[in-house]
């Protein structure tokens, strides 16, 4: 028997669109089995947008502070996770992991857990350097990149990091600097000296969020050893194993719209990050006014802003 054309053309659409709903991506939390142990993850909201996968600090800092970018979870999912040693994964102890291709594989996982066609990825801090390595050897599913407080150069970062100490008196700097130079520092002064650091360039709104604060005390809980071994003891001072990495050959040959952001008081200098917007095709700079390293914080409402602007763009 002969279909009438109608019936046939809305055959096709049923099942294309059923098709398409049935692969949207759907609010779950769980665990994934990596090498070296198992992963947290939670997906927040649903649609036909391409989701965000959110890369957090450190390494070793959890993802609890970047809860705020749920609230971007309308049309779209937004995917937190927290990297192997930290937060509700599992603790990591074995330092043949602790690299960026251990890092990367753990992100790979997820998206094919999740069995992801399209993502965006946001990146935080060290989360940027993963995700530009994500996007070096998984490039065909990413749709855009947003980077937020980048460490790309950590030749580049520790040059600025010193230029931060130099310009701080001499009460706080004289502690700082013989703590980076491996001298014992009078422990009364090194810790109001250390506070005052991460005030200026850090977290500068107070009272911290909740968000924070619940990331910091998982963070002292677990004292994660990922952090020392990869990064260093403190973010002013890079002497871990990712000490000398260089990825600004990965931003010159980036091909999908990239979202580079700072604040104004960031160690992550709107300098260099200016610097790295440069060579980056396709990509946009905002600096977000009186924001320290952690922007979320500082300038939640600004920064969603900045994002949701930034997503519309994409979607035009």
């Amino acid at each position: 028997m002969k279909i009438p054309p109608i019936i046939f053309l809305g055959f096709l659409l049923l099942q294309f669109f059923g098709c398409k709903e049935s692969n949207l991506l759907k609010p779950q939390e769980g665990f994934i089995e990596v090498n070296g142990g198992k992963i947290w993850y939670e997906v927040f909201g649903s649609g036909n947008r391409a989701p965000i996968v959110v890369l957090h600090g450190g390494p070793g800092y959890p993802s609890y502070y970047l809860n705020p970018l749920k609230s971007l979870a309308k049309e779209r999912s937004v995917i937190l996770f927290d990297q192997l040693g930290c937060g509700r994964s599992d603790i990591l102890t074995d330092t043949t992991l602790m690299n960026i291709e251990s890092f990367v594989e753990q992100t790979h996982s997820l998206v094919e857990h999740l069995k992801l066609k399209e993502v965006i990825i946001y990146g935080h801090s060290w989360g940027t350097m993963l995700g530009a390595e994500y996007y070096k050897k998984y490039p065909k599913n990413i749709e855009a990149l947003i980077l937020g407080s980048p460490c790309i150069d950590l030749n580049m970062w520790q040059d600025d990091s010193d230029k931060l100490l130099a310009q701080l008196p001499d009460s706080v700097r004289v502690p700082l600097v013989n703590h980076k130079n491996n001298s014992i520092p009078d422990t009364t002064a090194f810790n109001k000296a250390i506070d005052y650091f991460y005030h200026e360039f850090y977290t500068r709104k107070t009272p911290f969020s909740k968000d924070i604060i619940k990331a910091d005390s998982s963070w002292f809980a677990k004292e994660s050893m990922v952090y020392e071994y990869m990064w260093g003891r403190e973010e002013y001072s890079v002497n871990g194993k990712l000490n000398g990495y260089d990825g600004k050959e990965i931003l010159k040959k980036i091909d999908v719209p990239v979202l580079y952001i700072t604040g104004e008081y960031d160690t992550a200098t709107p300098s260099t990050v200016k610097k790295y917007h440069e060579i980056t095709p396709n990509s946009r700079l905002k600096i977000i006014e009186g924001a320290g390293h952690q922007t979320l914080n500082d300038k939640e409402e600004t920064e969603l802003k900045i994002i949701d602007s930034f997503l519309s763009e994409l979607e035009k």
